[in-house]
């Protein structure tokens, strides 16, 4: 199970390596081989970022697929995945955005379109196939009413009053 291909992108994208398998083998044999692999082997998706516990559990109540991360940032992962290349130690990694097209123009996705693909936005992924957005974050203006009188609605409200602005994560 260890070819690299992008499937899906997120605000992070998701890169995953397969077997060699192409694009109209039948999930039947990939849910096979991942089985006989017996783990999924990622990059850059702890248990504590997007829910991936979640997923992992669930991979390991219906597949009986164990679980291992390695956390890096997007550009370590891609960097391995290139050195690796078809002797990827990782099966599936998911980096940010703007590193989908990075991803394809160093070679290391495979085109792959899940039965879903019609319902994803096209600005939300690469027309190939090679990446598309699984997850994005949002930008929110979070206000204390009792201390703010003159609430900002947008970033150009922001320029024009004497805001104490935080720049914080709420993931």
């Amino acid at each position: 199970m260890k070819r690299l291909c992008a499937s899906v992108l997120t605000s992070a994208i998701v890169l995953s390596s397969q077997m060699s398998w192409a694009a109209d083998t039948d999930l039947a044999a990939l849910e096979q081989a991942a089985k006989k692999e017996g783990e999924v082997n990622s990059v850059g998706m702890p248990d504590s970022w997007a829910n991936w516990k979640g997923t992992w559990q669930d991979l390991l109540s219906k597949y009986g697929l164990k679980h291992v991360d390695t956390d890096m940032s997007s550009a370590q992962e891609i960097a391995k995945f290139d050195a690796e290349n078809n002797n990827a130690t990782a099966d599936i990694g998911d980096v940010g955005a703007a590193f989908g097209p990075v991803a394809v123009q160093k070679g290391v996705t495979q085109p792959y379109k899940p039965s879903t693909w019609d319902q994803v936005p096209d600005w939300a992924k690469d027309k190939d196939g090679h990446w598309a957005l699984a997850y994005t974050g949002t930008i929110a203006f979070i206000i204390n009413k009792q201390q703010v009188k003159d609430i900002p609605h947008s970033w150009a409200d922001l320029l024009k009053g004497s805001y104490q602005v935080t720049i914080g994560d709420v993931g």
